[in-house]
């Protein structure tokens, strides 16, 4: 399936790895700090030529299993409803660490268009410990608040492992004929890690009924290769300082990536 439901064509996602919020071990005591470097991250990534963003509390591990606490939802409202005061344009949030009704909370009161759900069905055993699939929650959570954001759902999701052999190609259709994701996200092992090409290409010539996304590893060396394979891309570590997630977003990063983005879309036209 091409394209995705943002309306733009193989749509291009910065991260916003926040840093830690109110209740996480690593917060320094002041909102004004986290929400003062998402707004430079956020306009640095949309100046470059990006889509959009996702807004997510990376800074917060460790992560519990379940749901996080009402300061973490707080807090993460208050940077997503900055973040959408910058413009319009596709915003998601991730509540990791795979919280999906608490991201939806934060996604309708900020206005936000997707969220991002780690776990969205199956199980998966996390360096946090065993994580259940929340989409039976989520999905009545959603129709109860009478909202259409879109839920894109990690398969395999980086930083976890299945509890036992799985086809990665039913898991996928299941994710979008029974845990009703939007769109499916692929990533590598860890995060920044590329995907795995061939894993890609077997999901591509799978003809599944929803978009995929690629979730990490995303760099100039590799995009042409995954370009055709894939319906949207969420970019965060490549283009940082030292190319690490909790980096600043460098303007050359960007418009390096964008760039090769542009060469590859008329190439590919």
């Amino acid at each position: 399936m091409s394209g995705t439901a943002l309306g733009i064509h193989k749509p291009f996602l910065g991260v916003l790895h926040l840093q830690p919020l109110p209740g996480a071990p690593g917060y320094r005591g002041s909102m004004t700090p986290i929400i003062d470097r998402a707004l430079r991250d956020a306009r640095t990534y949309l100046e470059g030529g990006l889509d959009g963003l996702v807004v997510e509390n990376f800074g917060d591990a460790p992560f519990f299993t379940g749901e996080v606490p009402p300061e973490t939802v707080a807090a993460l409202t208050a940077v997503a409803c900055e973040i959408r005061a910058l413009g319009s344009f596709p915003l998601g949030v991730n509540v990791l660490r795979s919280d999906g009704p608490a991201a939806l909370a934060v996604a309708i009161a900020s206005g936000a268009q997707f969220i991002r759900v780690n776990v969205l069905t199956g199980t998966m055993v996390t360096d946090q410990g065993t994580i259940e699939g929340c989409a039976a929650r989520l999905l009545r959570r959603r129709a109860a608040c009478r909202t259409r954001i879109e839920v894109w759902g990690d398969l395999l999701v980086k930083h976890a492992r299945p509890l036992v052999a799985v086809d990665e190609v039913e898991l996928a259709r299941d994710m979008g004929e029974r845990g009703g994701a939007d769109a499916l996200i692929v990533t590598g092992t860890r995060t920044g890690i590329p995907v795995d090409l061939e894993q890609l290409e077997r999901l591509r010539r799978a003809r599944l009924k929803i978009p995929i996304v690629i979730g990490s590893g995303v760099r100039p060396e590799n995009l042409e290769s995954v370009w055709s394979r894939a319906d949207a891309f969420i970019v965060g570590s490549s283009l940082k300082k030292g190319g690490r997630a909790t980096g600043v977003v460098e303007a050359t990063r960007v418009k390096q990536l964008q760039e090769l983005r542009r060469r590859l879309a008329r190439r590919r036209a």
